[in-house]
């Protein structure tokens, strides 16, 4: 039998509100290992308008999902034995990655794996005259607007200074206790290069991949190694059956991701059994896309 090796260790996840999401899912399997895990979320505004059956996979479901609190998943995870605590904050705040990892060390005390998994995704475009209110969309029905200094900066405030600020907090204190072992697991996607329609969200990410492949060379020599999952399309109920079934077809392995497939390669990255990969991207999206 295998063993991770991450009973009572502490794990940080950010990005766990949604119900179907991928830090959701996470979170319930290093709960299943015996990790103490410490849930971060921020609400969103509900959407306005009901343009779907209800019920239905779709941009409405997932904007509804986005504005969970953790309470769900806290009571399903300590239903089932595990231990899990909650916090909720804005990381476009830049103090939030310090007041993040002091509510963890408060309840649990220091972390050991940092989880980056919260995402803002809001598509725009270079193409110009593109509005919200011009009924614009992508293929998974998001409404586009035209690139602007509020679009990039929300995207790269979330997507890649927080994570960056967090991944240096979580060293810093790693460091000044003289600990030997820790992870850090970033997660990307596999568009990471550059996406139309989606140019900020895209950017951003592959900023946070420059960062973690950074971070590995420098913080190796202190026993912590970063990883990034960079994924293909996973089922978070943004996708509706339609779309997942047009976008299943161009897919290997027949069928979209669901979060659980992602939350398996997290728990691997952190574990014993990854304890000689640093510094390396893992596709994950049933060979969505293969590197050459």
């Amino acid at each position: 039998m295998i063993n991770p090796g991450l009973s009572g260790k502490v794990v940080c996840i950010t990005g766990a509100n949604n119900p179907r999401g991928i830090g959701a899912a996470i979170a319930r399997a290093f709960a299943l290992q015996g990790s103490s895990v410490f849930i971060h979320f921020y609400r969103q505004a509900p959407p306005n308008t009901a343009s779907q059956p209800p019920g239905q996979y779709g941009e409405e479901w997932y904007r509804r999902a986005q504005t969970h609190d953790a309470e769900h998943l806290l009571r399903e995870i300590g239903q089932a034995g595990g231990k899990a605590a909650a916090w909720e904050a804005d990381l476009s705040s830049p103090s939030s990655a310090i007041e993040l990892m002091d509510q963890v060390e408060k309840t649990f005390g220091s972390v050991d794996v940092l989880v980056n998994n919260a995402a803002l995704c809001e598509p725009d475009t270079f193409k110009p005259n593109r509005s919200a209110d011009a009924g614009d969309r992508t293929l998974n029905t998001f409404p586009v607007c035209s690139i602007s200094a509020a679009s990039h900066d929300r995207h790269f405030a979330v997507n890649s200074r927080a994570p960056a600020l967090l991944m240096a907090e979580f060293a810093r204190r790693h460091i000044a206790a003289g600990k030997r072992w820790g992870r850090i697991i970033n997660i990307s996607s596999d568009g990471a290069w550059g996406c139309p329609d989606e140019v900020s969200y895209w950017a951003s990410k592959h900023a946070l991949e420059s960062y973690s492949r950074a971070a590995a060379q420098e913080l190796g020599p202190y026993g912590i190694t970063v990883n990034i999952a960079s994924l293909g399309p996973i089922q978070t109920g943004w996708m509706t059956p339609e779309l997942e079934s047009a976008v299943a077809k161009a897919i290997p392995l027949g069928r979209v991701g669901q979060p659980e497939d992602v939350a398996d390669v997290v728990v691997f990255l952190a574990s014993e059994q990854a304890r000689w990969l640093t510094g390396q991207l893992l596709y994950v999206g049933g060979g969505n896309r293969m590197h050459q």
